[in-house]
């Protein structure tokens, strides 16, 4: 039976867990050669190990997205190894939730890093990426934003202003390389049940997970990375052959439904559902 992805080379930052692994096993499952991209070696490893126990085919590659060096070795790798690239998924993303806030108060180093990862590593990999996807007869490409991209987000100025550039870069993207064969789409998540979320401090007393749920949430739940997982199958197939430049808000509705201070959602734990 012919599957979804049968035949395409994908690389996946981010990928040792959470959605990246979620994405990294599905893309497997449905016939690609899967490239897991992460610096969490352990984890890394046991996400290809995984896809290998199942039956797929997959590699891990170390790599700091923000690294331009180490950007070029990984992109290197996949063209020696598969000679090429159909499918590039920028997921990696990272909160700094005690050092991020106003712009006013952000130092230059936190801002860098921010960026560096949230926006750089998508032009690093986009910029290396590219050429071999062309070479391969075009591709799709998949970034990660942000609710925190499409509203605001108060104390995380930092992280907002990543996740807005990369859907404005994700447009421009598409309607540059679109003509190339190439389309970029890009996921904007909010509240999905990840490790990162579990890792906050949901019990500070000014966050109200109830009204969270029932008041702010239209789905009453939280989402899984499996969900997303299934978002960015869809937009690496060819199921989505005619969406180019699109940003789809995977947050069950919460952005659409209301002021975050009506249920007293603390500004720092906004940042872990964002």
């Amino acid at each position: 039976m012919t599957k979804r992805l049968d035949n395409k080379v994908a690389l996946i930052t981010g990928a040792a867990q959470g959605i990246g692994k979620a994405a990294a096993l599905l893309f497997a499952r449905e016939g690609a050669s899967v490239f897991v991209v992460d610096i969490q070696d352990e984890a890394g490893a046991k996400t290809v190990a995984e896809i290998k126990d199942a039956g797929g085919k997959a590699s891990y590659l170390r790599c700091d997205v923000s690294n331009e060096a180490d950007v070029s070795d990984t992109i290197a790798n996949v063209e020696r190894t598969s000679g090429a690239l159909h499918i590039l998924y920028n997921n990696a993303s990272i909160y700094l939730a005690d050092s991020d806030g106003p712009v006013t108060n952000i130092k230059y180093d936190v801002w860098e890093q921010i960026i560096g990862v949230n926006l750089r590593g998508v032009y690093l990999y986009c910029r290396q990426g590219i050429p071999l996807m062309l070479e391969s007869g075009g591709g799709t490409i998949i970034n990660t934003a942000s609710s925190a991209g499409v509203i605001g987000v108060p104390n995380c100025d930092a992280y907002t202003a990543s996740k807005g550039a990369t859907i404005s870069l994700t447009r421009s993207m598409a309607a540059e390389f679109g003509p190339q064969g190439i389309r970029v789409n890009c996921i904007a998540p909010a509240g999905i049940h990840t490790a990162m979320m579990l890792e906050s401090n949901l019990e500070e007393g000014s966050f109200d997970e109830d009204s969270y749920l029932n008041i702010r949430q239209p789905l009453r739940r939280y989402g899984t990375p499996e969900e997303i997982a299934q978002t960015a199958l869809f937009l690496a197939s060819s199921e989505s052959s005619f969406i180019n430049g699109a940003v789809i808000v995977a947050d069950g509705g919460s952005t659409i439904n209301g002021d975050l201070s009506k249920i007293g959602f603390s500004e720092a734990l906004a940042r872990e559902f964002f």
